[in-house]
């Protein structure tokens, strides 16, 4: 097993939910907490379910760094209307989630890893930072010696997830237009996300 691989799955575990929604995640397996016999998870405090909250985003879109995601945080409160739901647009916004949306790989790490790398253009133009803020019709697509990379035939190849609507997607070209923002409805994620709580952690 990689060190990715087990990273991800340690993050899993002790979350006690498949974060990703990847069927070889130990949580179909066993829904105990880490260590070999496991631990009997107690109930938690209200402050352990916001901040429970907060580490299950954050870490959905491949640990972002707390400074980085408090960031996140203040840039969501500075603007007008719904704080928890502008949260989720700034990370949905971010390259390597909407790379990881579009299917251009498996996971949100190979995302960050892939345009880390360079093989991602934004309108034509190489864009190497995984936290670029990715604005309405925006065209992402791979660059064109990428698109024979194992990683991506298998993500493309692959039935775990669902195209999100907000984005126009075109896998026989590895090429796709950001069209929205989303809203917390529109996310396909694999498990309950509750930005609110998150909102509520730091005004604690």
């Amino acid at each position: 097993m990689t060190k990715r691989h087990s990273a991800k799955y340690k993050i899993d575990r002790r979350l006690g939910e498949n974060l990703w929604g990847r069927p070889k995640s130990p949580i179909n397996r066993r829904e105990h907490g880490p260590g070999e016999h496991g631990r009997r998870r107690k109930k938690p405090s209200d402050y352990g379910l916001h901040l429970m909250a907060k580490q299950k985003l954050r870490k959905y879109y491949g640990d972002v760094g707390e400074r980085q995601f408090r960031r996140y945080y203040d840039e969501a409160v500075r603007r007008r209307g719904d704080t928890g739901e502008n949260l989720i647009e700034l990370l949905e916004r971010r390259l390597d989630a909407v790379v990881y949306r579009m299917k251009f790989v498996p996971t949100i790490f190979a995302a960050r890893q892939f345009v880390n790398h360079g093989h991602i253009r934004v309108n034509g133009k190489k864009v190497n930072i995984p936290s670029y803020a990715v604005q309405d019709g925006d065209v992402i697509e791979v660059k064109e010696k990428s698109r024979e990379l194992p990683l991506v035939l298998e993500a493309i190849a692959s039935s775990e997830r669902e195209l999100a609507d907000y984005m126009d997607v075109d896998l026989n070209s590895l090429k796709g237009t950001y069209l929205r923002g989303p809203k917390l409805a529109d996310v396909p994620y694999p498990v309950k996300m509750e930005p609110n709580l998150v909102v509520e952690y730091y005004s604690l």
